[in-house]
């Protein structure tokens, strides 16, 4: 408890004038997350796949008195990533911290999917992470300062029926974010810090039509707001937290993974309504893209 105070109001990182890369900028959790960190005194460069989306995002944030650069990145193209990255390098400055956010849902079933979008999904939301990690992650080594954020995703830590290819990629992201916070301990780097985010669904329109869990079970695993869960991040970040579970009785999945029994842990999913919460799922984004 005392080092929690001690974070939160004793010595709190500093964001003012800090360069922020986010992947999926343009709506989404990655556009509040892009307006929270400008708030914040952050110098935030945008990345997305629609040059439109990052403008608004970017004039937005210029409205309120920020600072914003807009790129177009592919971020599943690793020459296109360290293209974008040099760009940045010679036009923003080094980047104190990357905010890997960039993600796709399919919303079917793993016999269902078709491959390209499995496999696409995987690249958005994991491969992507090696490319954007070593385009921008050596720069913070050097200076022994910087932050990764990995948002990942409460599908990370849980199994969830239509769910395959997105449950797939998120365990992969959530496994990349350890394997890197312990390679730069082994660096002893120990001023690049990691933050692995892993919230609920959000009500950002990714995800409409998912009924999250039944009644009354739905009181205590709301869908989360996009601005608390930005505010959530902001705040984890100047913590040097290295996890952020939201809400917080997801921090209980590990205790009931290794507590129950298998077909005990798949009967508490359907009764709580998490096995069937795909089936009203519309998809209202564009996965050709």
């Amino acid at each position: 408890m005392l080092k929690n105070v001690y974070r939160d109001y004793i010595a709190p990182r500093s964001l003012t004038g800090k360069v922020v890369v986010i992947t999926g900028a343009g709506s989404g959790i990655g556009k509040e997350m892009s307006i929270k960190f400008a708030k914040a005194g952050c110098i935030v460069v945008l990345l997305d796949l629609s040059l439109p989306a990052v403008d608004a995002v970017k004039a937005i944030i210029e409205s309120d008195g920020g600072k914003a650069h807009a790129y177009v990145c592919d971020v599943t193209s690793p020459s296109t990533v360290y293209s974008v990255a040099a760009s940045i390098k010679n036009e923003v400055g080094e980047v104190w911290c990357l905010v890997n956010n960039a993600g796709i849902v399919s919303g079917k079933s793993i016999f269902e999917v078709p491959d390209a979008l499995a496999s696409k999904t995987l690249a958005v939301n994991t491969e992507s992470h090696f490319w954007t990690v070593k385009a921008f992650v050596p720069g913070m080594i050097e200076k022994n300062d910087g932050c990764i954020v990995t948002v990942a995703s409460a599908a990370g830590l849980v199994g969830v029926a239509g769910l395959g290819d997105y449950c797939a990629s998120k365990w992969g992201a959530r496994g990349f974010n350890d394997a890197l916070r312990l390679e730069l301990r082994k660096m002893r780097k120990y001023g690049v810090k990691t933050l692995l985010v892993c919230p609920y669904f959000i009500n950002t329109g990714m995800f409409d039509g998912v009924n999250g869990s039944n009644w009354p079970f739905g009181l205590i695993l709301p869908m989360l707001q996009p601005t608390y869960v930005g505010d959530m991040i902001i705040k984890a970040v100047r913590r040097g937290q290295p996890e952020l579970r939201m809400p917080r009785l997801m921090y209980v999945s590990d205790l009931l993974h290794f507590a129950l029994p298998v077909w005990l842990k798949d009967l508490a999913f359907e009764i709580i309504g998490f096995s069937s919460s795909m089936d009203s799922f519309t998809q209202t984004r564009d996965t050709s893209k």
